[in-house]
């Protein structure tokens, strides 16, 4: 019978895959599409502040804003990606469909770039961007954010997605999954700030943008062959108008008493209803939200007269998310400083190693050849020791991962801020004649690259696996909502300080409103991002804290332990012992689910587990949720 029950649950498992479908077979033409993509995108991102500044004439904190606006968008608008491939679009056609509106961008900006007459006046001081040369800049950058957002709001879940969370071993390599993803976003971006960066500045930026645009072409074309070798799931019912079914019927019976028994709650307890969403256990933790599932006596079951507790828990989920994504808004803005006002110190330094010049937009490529050293020693050496200390499958949990991240953001800010009090005194006393090398900057680079391998892979991975089923994409795209909120915080940030110190500083000007880098106040600006940086993460600890992972993950986890556990026992054994976590729920379970929970064929003496076991997997369970 369980060798039975199992065959039927692998049925509806592969029910939209063929055998030999899915793994890393698939998300190999997903890692072409991050490398050759990004190999362009963060060579522009690297480089598009000189463009504006010296090409546009946008000046020193406006071009910083312009890029810092530009990117927020783009991350911004991974939000729309994400809900078009969970709602109407699967996510292998939405990267398509948004893949040939970021090669049109990028066609519109080689063309600008190209011809002279489509520049504003070379001897206009700064802002001098007007009429319909205006036009078509903002519009081949509308059109990028657009194109390069939307794909990212898709394109990690499509990989994701390879691997069954269902099976053990695919669920273990889900992790490795989001760690190559940052291995390869790290190659083709060491590529795009080196050698693109190198073209575009000696042969012109219309060749750089030319080749970023052959690069967007070749990835997408890689991802659109590996079709045969996809998982494609079909996209759900739409997320948002689940959230506001839940929002509105909860508010109706906001007068209405939570029943004390938490199987009265509204559940629909067919296994078919649940084929494509899994089904979450009711928990106490936003119980307004709760009254949703209140089936009223007067009323007959409907979309907008009462909410499945799976459907209020997919709401929960994604509240909890919430604290977590602003914890981490603070980085994304230190982020931003080291692409734009880095980029612009490094201009003004010793770029010369012997008689090469190192572009000052290729400064980036320190710690991504640094990320790209530490993620295999990551994930084959750092994973499996800390997985002998943790009997965790992922060494660390997803949180802790982003708290490590958190910690090093603040230290790369106080360094950038030392680094920039020694380059700014050195150009002064001579006269910017014996600057300070640019490879000063590496130490701060340095540690954010290790900061953001930890932050980036941990919210990537901690957004898809809480996620609810029909939510995967627009979950995953929570990480570039918090990019896109730092780095517009960033242009706010720049401006607020400009104001604040033009107000109360000895020479009435503001910190970073200079046009030459040497009469601003970078570094205070560096030590206000520290300071801001650890108190983000004392903010973050606490919420960190107050996260309760998805039950159902708990008892996923449980079984995890026991997997690995379980070489050291026989079979039989450790068989039975995920039998006996699989009945034994968390208390949070309804008594309905516990029942339709229990495995089909399962013994009687299984059944007749005493009182003293109950306690001891009830205390492992909470035990495992407090370690989350």
């Amino acid at each position: 019978m369980e060798d039975k029950a199992a065959d039927m649950e692998d049925s509806k498992v592969q029910q939209y895959w063929k055998p030999g479908q899915g793994g890393f077979r698939a998300t190999v033409f997903v890692y072409v599409l991050v490398a050759f993509e990004s190999m362009g995108l963060v060579a522009n991102l690297s480089s598009l502040v000189l463009y504006f500044l010296f090409v546009m004439h946008f000046g020193v904190s406006g071009s910083s804003n312009t890029l810092t606006n530009f990117m927020g968008s783009t991350f911004m608008l991974a939000l729309f990606g994400g809900f078009i491939s969970d709602t109407y679009l699967t996510r292998l056609h939405t990267c398509l469909i948004f893949g040939v509106v970021e090669v049109l961008a990028l066609v519109i900006i080689t063309i600008q770039a190209h011809y002279p007459s489509l520049h504003p006046d070379p001897l206009c001081p700064s802002n001098c961007l007007k009429g319909s040369h205006a036009f078509m800049f903002y519009t081949s950058l509308a059109l990028y954010a657009l194109g390069a957002g939307g794909m990212r709001g898709a394109l990690p879940a499509l990989g994701a997605e390879q691997f069954d969370p269902k099976d053990p071993k695919e669920k273990k390599a889900l992790t490795s999954y989001f760690n190559w993803y940052l291995f390869s976003l790290t190659l083709g971006a060491s590529f795009g700030v080196t050698v693109i960066v190198k073209l575009g500045m000696d042969h012109g930026w219309d060749v750089a943008f030319f080749i970023c645009m052959l690069s967007c072409v070749v990835g997408f074309m890689a991802l659109a062959i590996g079709k045969p070798f996809y998982r494609i799931k079909p996209p759900g019912d739409g997320p948002i108008l689940r959230i506001i079914q839940v929002i509105a019927v909860a508010f109706r019976n906001r007068k209405l008493t939570i029943p004390e028994e938490t199987h009265e709650l509204y559940e629909i307890n067919d296994k078919e209803s649940f084929e494509d969403y899994e089904k979450l256990a009711i928990t106490k933790q936003f119980r307004f939200l709760s009254k949703a599932a209140i089936l009223r006596h007067d009323s007959a079951p409907g979309p907008w007269e009462v909410c499945t507790v799976t459907q209020v828990e997919e709401v929960k989920v994604l509240t909890r998310m919430l604290p977590i994504i602003a914890s981490t808004i603070i980085m994304n803005t230190c982020l931003a400083q080291l692409q734009t006002f880095s980029v612009q110190q490094g201009q003004a330094m010793n770029r010369f190693i012997g008689s090469y010049e190192v572009p000052a937009s290729s400064v980036p490529v320190i710690p991504l050849v640094f990320m790209a050293v530490l993620i295999p020693v990551y994930e084959f050496v750092f994973i499996p020791v800390a997985r002998k200390f943790t009997h965790h499958p992922a060494g660390i949990t997803q949180l802790q991962r982003v708290g490590v991240g958190l910690v090093l953001s603040a230290v790369s800010m106080s360094i950038a801020a030392i680094v920039e009090v020694k380059r700014r005194n050195q150009d002064i006393k001579y006269h910017s004649t014996n600057s300070i090398s640019l490879f000063w900057l590496s130490f701060q680079y340095c540690i954010f690259g290790i900061a953001d391998m930890f932050t980036l892979v941990g919210l990537m991975e901690f957004f898809y696996k809480e996620a609810p089923s029909g939510m995967k994409s627009l979950s995953t795209s929570f990480t570039f909502l918090s990019l896109s909120i730092g780095y517009f915080l960033s242009s706010a940030l720049v401006s607020v300080i400009n104001s604040v110190t033009a107000k109360y500083t000895k020479h009435k000007r503001g910190w970073l409103k200079a046009q030459i880098l040497n009469d601003n106040h970078l570094d205070l600006f560096y030590w206000l991002l520290a300071i801001l940086s650890c108190i983000n993460f004392a903010n973050y600890l606490y919420w960190a804290s107050w996260y309760k992972y998805k039950a159902d993950n708990l008892d996923s986890e449980l079984s995890d332990k026991m997997a690995l556990v379980g070489s050291e026992f026989h079979k039989e054994e450790s068989n039975a012992v995920v039998d006996q976590l699989t009945r034994e729920r968390p208390s949070s379970t309804n008594q309905s689910d516990m029942k339709h929970e229990v495995p089909m064929g399962s013994s009687n003496q299984n059944e007749k587990t005493t009182e003293a076991d109950n306690t001891t997997l009830n205390s492992s369970a909470e035990k495992n949720g407090e370690n989350h």
